[in-house]
């Protein structure tokens, strides 16, 4: 009879939730005892090397709201959350020896250093058994109707072909968990709201629930999604999902449950089709990886653009002759949020009218959002410079018309700009 203990170290990334949480289930239900770590600062091992690798203070504060928040909900669970600084290879390293680790559970995620991260502890580590599961995305490879190296070019063939599929439901919470091992007394920051939203799971489930269930914005989010500066005119479900505080099957369950019981039209599918896009960006870093980073985009074809600090520097602080990307660019400064039309006018003025390399806004963005997603927001900033997913090409907004569209009163700029305002 085998009575060895098994122990499991469990490294929550960008899955800061218990709810539908399938690679951290797995881990829980095979050892005896388990470990729970988060790597502080883990994020900055993602920003690109053309800028200073910082986040915003919004951005911090979400994020250590987010983890004080799963650190109360594992405290309710008779767990303990051990923080551990980044970076954090040589760390878990030595938990893993020092506990005689033999389980080790990280979800998995499309991200080119997360993948490489997990690849070096499982060199560093040959006789720990890894367990992972796709919990960050809609579908898992095994769902898809085409294997990811056949990933369609572009958005639309790929939307036709997974909404056929069936979505995976969300697994249930676990009642109760394996004892923690005593490592240290946990050291979880904290930090007070600094801005529109607060991190954590709960916090993103209300903000499902209150947004579907409650006001049922739902039921007119395609007509007022465009707008800049409304809370309800979107989900805000951003937030929650960038980090995993909120499993985006658990948002598609809701939008499902929602049109059954109050029925569908085109807005609640346009939810929906908007985490299609987050898919899609998802699946697309899986295959092209490093190319999504690349000046070139994944397309291969070399802008013209090139990188001038001055125009750059203007751009950042909102002081380029376009007041909409002047009032967009301090709302993200001031808040670390932007709205989706937004950040397609100030990417598109960055690219066309400042004619500078695209690769700096999407650092840029990197540092400053809230909600920033490694697949999302590559993804886009190459579709709005032409190299990566647009079938057209190169596309470009005519800012004053835009403002005029979805600001006609002014006063979206008149709220960010004040006399600044031409």
């Amino acid at each position: 009879m085998n009575t060895k203990t098994t122990t499991g170290l469990y490294w929550f990334r960008r899955d800061l939730r218990l709810a539908d949480n399938p690679t951290f289930n797995a881990l829980a239900e095979r050892v005896d005892r388990l470990i729970c770590v988060y790597v502080e600062g883990q994020d900055q091992e993602l920003q690109s090397q053309l800028l200073e690798p910082r986040s915003s203070i919004f951005k911090q504060s979400f994020e250590q709201q987010s983890v004080s928040a799963l650190a109360l909900a594992l405290e309710q669970k008779k767990q303990h959350l051990l923080v551990l600084e980044s970076p954090a290879q040589n760390a878990l390293i030595d938990l893993i020896k020092g506990y005689s680790v033999t389980h080790l559970g990280v979800d998995s995620h499309p991200g080119v250093n997360e993948a490489r991260a997990v690849k070096n502890l499982q060199v560093a580590c040959p006789k720990v058994h890894f367990i992972t599961a796709n919990g960050h995305t809609l579908f898992t490879p095994e769902h898809l109707p085409f294997a990811v190296t056949d990933l369609p070019k572009t958005f639309t063939p790929f939307r036709k072909e997974v909404e056929k599929c069936e979505v995976p439901k969300p697994v249930n919470t676990l009642v109760t968990l394996p004892p923690p091992v005593v490592v240290s007394k946990p050291q979880i920051p904290t930090s007070p709201p600094l801005s529109l939203v607060e991190g954590g799971e709960l916090a993103g489930i209300a903000q499902l629930n209150d947004y579907l269930f409650t006001t049922h914005k739902i039921k007119h989010y395609k007509e007022t999604r465009n707008e800049f500066d409304d809370w309800y005119s979107s989900s805000k479900l951003s937030f929650w999902l960038a980090n995993g505080s909120l499993s985006v099957r658990t948002c598609y369950q809701q939008i499902k449950a929602y049109e059954s019981q109050f029925g569908a039209n085109e807005s609640t599918y346009w939810l929906y089709f908007e985490l299609l896009w987050r898919e899609y960006f998802q699946w697309y870093l899986m295959k092209h990886q490093g190319r999504l980073f690349d000046f070139k985009g994944v397309k291969q074809q070399a802008p013209t653009s090139g990188f001038e600090q001055k125009k750059f520097i203007r751009w950042c602080e909102g002081m380029t002759d376009y007041p909409i990307v002047n009032a967009c660019m301090r709302q993200l400064k001031q808040t670390g949020y932007m709205s989706n039309r937004g950040r397609q006018l100030v990417a598109s003025c960055f690219v066309h009218e400042l004619n500078l390399d695209w690769r700096y806004g999407a650092a840029y963005f990197e540092q400053q959002l809230i909600d920033y997603d490694v697949a999302s927001n590559w993804g886009n900033w190459q579709y709005l410079a032409g190299v990566g997913a647009d079938p057209r090409g190169h596309r470009r907004f005519d800012l004053h018309k835009q403002a005029e569209i979805y600001d006609p009163d002014a006063a979206f700029r008149q709220k960010w700009l004040g006399s600044d305002n031409q």
